[in-house]
């Protein structure tokens, strides 16, 4: 079955960096666009950052110049390195494929505060 496993959140100071990765399992990962996603308290999900079968990539605008989407076909994962993070930037992410049907990780919550 479909498996996505985050990793690497935690606690950072403000204009710290972090990088995400998530391990994704029971698809041909090679050939689909992974996503991730970001929820903060109050809010709704929202996109991140995007990165296509052929690597192209798009981005939120609060976050273009800071994170990059990047992905290892050879091991299953994408990340996101998360530069010059900021307070609003808290939030647990997700990883995400779409499958004829959304599949989710668990999350990874990342906190940015002094």
């Amino acid at each position: 079955q479909v498996q996505l496993v985050e990793s690497g959140g935690g606690l950072v100071q403000p204009g710290g960096s972090l990088r995400l990765s998530c391990a994704a399992s029971g698809f041909s990962f090679s050939f689909k666009a992974m996503a991730w996603y970001r929820q903060a308290p109050g809010k709704e999900r929202e996109l991140v950052a995007r990165i296509a079968s052929d690597r192209s990539t798009n981005y939120a605008d609060s976050v273009k110049g800071r994170f990059t989407i990047s992905r290892d076909n050879a091991k299953n994962t994408v990340y996101l390195q998360m530069n010059s993070l900021k307070p609003e930037d808290t939030a647990v992410y997700y990883c995400n494929v779409v499958l004829g049907y959304n599949y989710w990780g668990q999350g990874t919550q990342v906190t940015v505060s002094s």
